[in-house]
């Protein structure tokens, strides 16, 4: 199993990946049928969780039902219980959406179904989105958005301090966002090198081929350096360890910014 997902994950287009998905997975979650996990955006149970990953597959990862991976189920138990995104539909947020997940995709169409208009999905070529453009260069409006998400996006462009300048910039002030990164904590400082553009190196290197560089301890000041006030969050040690293991919850941290009310 940990094979065959590897050699589609790293073989078959992101785009087509989008679109079997919804469909492909599940019947690879028939094999794990029990209730060892629980995933908590979904509520599918199963033994546990399908493995995931490019280069190294990580155990109990994907949810077989709504495809969340374990960073989705973390990031979402923090929105529901630490953000106004759990406070009821009158205290929504205008959300931006950067190349939204399906598992959370899904979860907040259903939320802002009585204003779908406050719910913006954006990514660089995705199917699934509603807008199509360069995080490094957004065409919104200054201050259009009461909260961003943003998973995993700046490991991957050109110019990522650029890119969260541009985030900064289309919050409104008091606007909050999530920048998720996969972040190599034992490691002090990020490290990257555009001169590396073989494929296979930058796999090598870089744990992933379509990565630009590892990100190190200094991840929020990285962020900070925009104008963000930064809360760097090890959110999976507020639940007991039967919890961490029923959701399988990673050991990632969260990082949450907020743009300060008044702008220097």
């Amino acid at each position: 199993m940990k094979r065959l997902i590897r050699y589609i994950l790293n073989h078959i287009p992101r785009p087509i990946l989008q679109r079997m998905a919804g469909w492909a997975v599940p019947l690879l979650g028939l094999f794990y049928i029990g209730k060892g996990r629980e995933c908590p955006l979904c509520g599918c149970r199963r033994r546990k969780f399908l493995p995931y990953g490019y280069v190294t597959q990580r155990e109990d990862a994907l949810c077989p039902n709504c495809l969340a991976l374990e960073r989705h189920r973390l990031l979402w138990l923090w929105l529901v219980r630490e953000s106004d995104i759990g406070r009821g539909a009158m205290a929504l947020p205008k959300l931006l959406h950067a190349a939204p997940e399906v598992a959370l995709m899904r979860k907040f169409r259903k939320m802002y179904a009585s204003a779908p208009d406050r719910y913006v999905t954006a990514d660089l070529e995705s199917p699934l989105a509603d807008m199509h453009f360069d995080i490094q260069q957004i065409p919104l409006a200054d201050g259009e958005f009461d909260a961003v998400i943003c998973n995993h996006i700046l490991e991957h462009v050109e110019d990522d301090r650029k890119a969260v300048r541009e985030i900064f910039r289309i919050l409104r002030p008091g606007g909050w966002a999530v920048l998720l990164a996969p972040v190599d904590l034992g490691r002090e400082h990020t490290f990257e090198d555009d001169t590396i553009t073989d494929p296979a190196e930058r796999t090598r290197i870089f744990g992933q081929y379509d990565h630009r560089r590892i990100y190190g301890r200094d991840y929020a000041k990285r962020l900070a350096e925009a104008g963000f006030e930064v809360y760097d969050e090890n959110y999976r040690e507020r639940f007991l360890a039967k919890e961490q293991r029923l959701y399988a919850l990673p050991d990632d941290h969260i990082y949450i910014v907020y743009k300060p009310k008044t702008v220097q």
